[in-house]
């Protein structure tokens, strides 16, 4: 009974500092590292309209992390969104069609007809939007929905299909607009890994400065 005294005191004593550490000193640790090397990405990559990273959420216009939904006909459009990037309006609110706070995909499985009905209806859409652009040339990222739902990037190849459209629509050139693109489009790590990519938030705050030039 003696020694089950001491084991009970000794696990209780375990459990103590265990729970100090995990729960408090080492994410105090993290986060005060994290803020002192790198505050911006620690607090969401928030940028402001000069498409700069900041740390005040009242300069912020977005995160260059997360996608946005863009409809004008002067903006760069992103990928499909299975939760609309949570953008909140009170028709979608009253339709169903805003979700809340969330990230996921469609999880279509490939013989759902719903899937092809989906990619169809946007196909048109974006066919209609794009004059001169035939189903054949239009980029599978536009098409498909990122696991996350809130992908910011597409891919080069689906900036470039749009910006005919961006230029005829904004008042820009197709040059500036095409230099955009090339200023935002990130490359892969050291030559070899990953995809190349492009910021579509960057890419419309570009355009949106240029118009007001």
């Amino acid at each position: 009974m003696k020694n089950f005294g001491k084991i009970l005191k000794t696990v209780c004593f375990f459990c103590l500092v265990m729970m100090l550490l995990c729960s408090f000193a080492y994410p105090l640790l993290l986060t005060g590292v994290s803020q002192v090397t790198m505050q911006a990405k620690a607090n969401g990559s928030l940028i402001d309209a000069d498409g700069n990273l900041t740390t005040d959420p009242a300069e912020a216009v977005g995160s260059e992390l997360l996608g946005q939904n863009f409809t004008g006909d002067c903006f760069f459009k992103g990928r499909v969104s299975s939760i609309n990037y949570n953008t909140y309006t009170k028709e979608n609110a009253e339709s169903g069609a805003y979700p809340g706070v969330a990230s996921g995909s469609f999880n279509y499985g490939s013989s759902n007809p719903d899937l092809k009905a989906r990619i169809e209806e946007d196909l048109d859409m974006f066919l209609e939007a794009h004059p001169g652009v035939t189903a054949a040339q239009v980029p599978a990222d536009l098409l498909t929905a990122s696991g996350s739902g809130l992908d910011p990037h597409i891919s080069p190849q689906a900036a470039e299909i749009q910006i005919a459209s961006v230029a005829e629509h904004s008042g820009l050139s197709e040059e500036t607009v095409e230099k955009i693109v090339e200023e935002n489009t990130e490359h892969k790590v050291l030559g070899i890994f990953g995809e190349e990519r492009v910021n579509v938030l960057k890419c419309n705050l570009a355009v949106a400065r240029a118009m007001a030039q």
